[in-house]
């Protein structure tokens, strides 16, 4: 990791958000307890970063320099939130689409997915607050810089995005192999949601219950599966394709 992704120690983590830096979490080490942990504990519920307690040794594998068991994770790119940015999209006459990733945790997928996305046209991309791949140098390198130019909007809970998706009037699919449908069979030029998950257990079973119809992708060959960056391409170009037919 690179020194300009992590800000270390209690009080420059303190002044990193104080000064509005986007940070994507904050390592604590287990039983924190000095003059100034108080008054970060405050900033930290205060702004509703993400933190975790974790062993000391963890926050030495990233720096060893005089952390005083504070270590912040920062984002290079500033999150949404989609609530606001929907409305906007309707606004401007356009069909919403927005691709949403549930546990994808490989970095290098989840670039790969962000560059298709842009190439797409996709709208916006919705990730949960944890469980996902963090979005740092690797991630902006994998996507080509892609990362800079979709909004990426980070939320608590995927459950009740996907809620507010629907009641928005966005049709919600998944691409799972279990599916029947084939994808491209499917209406997808009307205002949608493509969910795809991890590359080893797919999309967990609370959220493809929420999803309104399931998609998927012939295999022809041996190999079981695609790619989750490719799967995803394929079934945002099947959108592009359809709505170029309009």
């Amino acid at each position: 990791m690179n020194k300009d992704e992590f800000v270390f120690g209690t009080r420059a983590v303190i002044e990193a958000i104080k000064t509005n830096r986007h940070i994507d979490k904050i390592f604590l080490k287990k039983g924190l307890k000095n003059e100034l942990s108080q008054e970060l504990f405050q900033l930290v519920r205060e702004e509703q970063i993400p933190f975790q307690f974790v062993p000391l040794e963890k926050i030495n594998r990233i720096t060893r320099k005089n952390h005083q068991g504070v270590l912040a994770l920062l984002s290079p790119i500033e999150y949404h939130n989609i609530e606001t940015l929907l409305p906007g999209i309707y606004e401007s006459g356009k069909d919403p689409l927005i691709l949403i990733l549930d546990q994808v945790t490989d970095v290098r997928n989840f670039g790969a997915m962000v560059r298709s996305a842009e190439c797409a046209g996709v709208n916006a991309i919705v990730i949960p607050e944890k469980g996902t791949a963090r979005i740092g140098a690797d991630a902006v390198k994998t996507s080509a810089g892609a990362i800079h130019h979709v909004p990426i909007c980070k939320v608590q809970g995927l459950a009740k995005t996907i809620e507010f998706l629907k009641n928005s009037g966005i049709k919600i699919v998944a691409a799972t192999e279990k599916a029947n449908t084939i994808y491209s069979d499917s209406k997808l030029n009307i205002p949608l949601a493509i969910v795809m998950g991890s590359e080893d257990t797919g999309i967990s079973n609370p959220i493809l219950q929420l999803t309104d119809e399931q998609l998927t992708i012939p295999i022809l060959g041996k190999i079981e599966s695609l790619n989750v960056s490719v799967a995803a391409a394929i079934i945002m170009y099947e959108v592009v394709r359809q709505r170029s037919q309009l």
